[in-house]
């Protein structure tokens, strides 16, 4: 297989970086253990010999089947195979696992959205189609990768105890058919389906309300068990992520204003049924 894009190590990761090199490492030391030059491990493997290097030099990232592969090749008894759990970890953009990390430690999570469905409520065809859209382009390889680091911060939804979650959601998003028809009906049957859910509160704000608090973008605020918060706002603090409590009570106020404005839970899955009735 020839090298693909999307994979590389992100350099300012450092985390990454000491994963990636110490798996290309020790993949390098079991190859020349039994005797094998790197091109025919290339040629064993089914990858050319120039990825080869680069996975064992800690510039690549490597997929789980060239590891299942090498595992074989190398008659590592699954120890190479195993790797993959650290790797797969690695392979998302930092930002993105740092964030899924906030969202797997909060015990309560509320999201306003005025643009898209948010990522955590997205399936794998909508968060597809989101992904592609983005102008310059991302590589097929590239969309790939970040829609399966999106699919993996839903994990929340399994998690034991379960965390409370509130979202609320423009209804103008919801009439928007990302991907088309049938995906459009999938993804709105995915916002029933978490809407019921025990512990989450799904809102949708209508289009008859003229104006409320989260006209300027997203609002986002996580708790978490020890009692402290962090929360981010478009229109507020220059977007960038706090954790100062007069910040906090800031975004609170407007998110319960949103919530306050918004249809009620029942009125808004009520709502959601409707659409999907009308598709």
């Amino acid at each position: 297989m020839a090298d693909e894009p999307g994979w590389e190590v992100d350099p300012d990761d450092e985390w990454g970086v000491a994963v990636i090199a110490t798996v290309g490492r020790q993949l390098r030391l079991r190859r020349e253990a039994v005797g094998m030059r790197a091109a025919e491990f290339a040629v064993a493997v089914g990858y050319g010999e120039d990825l080869v290097y680069k996975v064992e030099g800690g510039k690549r990232i490597p997929r789980q089947e060239y590891l299942d592969k090498a595992d074989e090749v190398l008659g590592a008894g699954g120890l190479v195979a195993a790797a993959w759990e650290d790797v797969k970890r690695v392979r998302y953009p930092k930002k993105v696992r740092e964030l899924g990390k906030l969202e797997a430690a909060a015990v309560e999570i509320a999201l306003y959205e005025c643009h898209i469905i948010p990522g955590l409520l997205q399936i794998s065809e909508h968060a597809r189609s989101v992904i592609a859209a983005a102008q310059p382009p991302y590589s097929p390889d590239d969309v790939e990768r970040m829609v399966a680091a999106r699919l993996a911060r839903q994990s929340v939804f399994e998690r034991t105890p379960a965390p409370a979650l509130s979202f609320v959601l423009e209804e103008g998003v919801l009439r928007r058919p990302i991907g088309g028809r049938m995906v459009w009906r999938q993804q709105l049957e995915r916002l029933l389906e978490v809407g019921r859910l025990h512990n989450v509160v799904l809102q949708v704000m209508p289009m008859d309300c003229d104006t409320h608090s989260g006209l300027d973008g997203r609002i986002e605020v996580l708790k978490f068990p020890d009692g402290t918060a962090v929360g981010r706002s478009d229109g507020a603090f220059n977007g960038r992520p706090t954790s100062e409590l007069k910040h906090l009570r800031v975004l609170e106020l407007r998110y319960g204003t949103i919530r306050a404005q918004a249809l009620s839970p029942r009125e808004s899955l009520a709502f959601i049924e409707q659409l999907l009735g009308e598709t």
